[in-house]
């Protein structure tokens, strides 16, 4: 005799996904620079130098110094040369008193008469030196202000976009189980 048997079919649930992936766009714009020059500066200032000739020895070794300069040294030496003076005239008239000796006295004064005073000698020492030059420098100042450069920098922020994708999960297969029962025959 036969016993009878269930028969159970099992069918397992199949899930399927439908999925696009989602689109993404991003950009990042440049950063805005403004950017600024300031020039250095430079500021000269000068003062002008001095230059100072004195030139009193090269007029006075000239004989054409200050005028009371001049006389000062005149009266300083005019007691010597009044006495070299009376020392000639003593010296002439003893040379007119040897006039019996045959010389010719008068003749030989004549031939030496000068009418400037060669021992009046009133100028002062010539030197290459009688010229004093000063010269005092100006001053020059300077003033700078340094150059710089500005910026001015505004990060700007990035651009995104996004679309979300398709996403379908669906049962493409529902589970399933089948009982078949035996047939039983019932005519005993």
């Amino acid at each position: 005799m036969q016993i009878p048997t269930l028969d159970i079919r099992l069918q397992h649930a199949k899930l399927s996904i439908d999925a696009d992936p989602g689109i993404q766009d991003l950009q990042q714009p440049r950063a805005s620079v403004n950017m600024r020059q300031v020039r250095p500066e430079q500021h000269f200032s000068t003062t002008r130098g001095t230059l100072e000739i004195d030139q009193e020895k090269a007029w006075d070794a000239l004989a054409l110094g200050n005028n009371l300069e001049t006389m000062s040294k005149i009266y300083s030496q005019a007691s010597n040369i009044a006495l070299q003076g009376l020392g000639r005239i003593v010296e002439k008239g003893n040379q007119m008193a040897a006039i019996h000796t045959g010389g010719k006295p008068i003749a030989s004064m004549a031939k030496e008469w000068k009418r400037t005073f060669p021992e009046m000698d009133f100028r002062g020492p010539a030197s290459i030196d009688n010229v004093d030059v000063y010269y005092t420098p100006g001053n020059l100042n300077i003033e700078t202000t340094p150059g710089r450069v500005e910026l001015d920098v505004r990060v700007n922020a990035p651009i995104h976009h996004y679309e979300r994708g398709k996403l379908d999960i669906y049962m493409s297969q529902p589970p399933s189980v089948i009982i078949t029962p035996p047939q039983i025959d019932s005519r005993i």
